[in-house]
């Protein structure tokens, strides 16, 4: 595999498995994340799946899903 840059194409991570969340929308709208073999998280916009694919490291990852768990983003989707 090629060496994962940001803004890589989704398409190039070759075998990468995508997972998006159960309540992401009926018309697809989602992001989505794969674990790669070094251990980096790639996310991606699923309504653009060969578009580019941003890779993080899991403790930028874990930092992300504890700020959403603390409701840190709420004012984003909410008002």
């Amino acid at each position: 595999m090629a060496q994962a840059y940001n803004g890589m194409p989704a398409g190039d991570l070759h075998g990468a498995v995508w997972q998006k969340s159960r309540h992401s929308n009926s018309q697809g709208t989602c992001v989505e994340f794969a674990k790669l073999p070094g251990g980096e998280i790639a996310v991606r916009n699923s309504r653009f799946p060969d578009s580019p694919a941003l890779i993080y490291t899991p403790a930028e990852i874990e930092a992300m899903l504890l700020g959403v768990k603390d409701g840190e983003f709420d004012h984003l989707v909410h008002g």
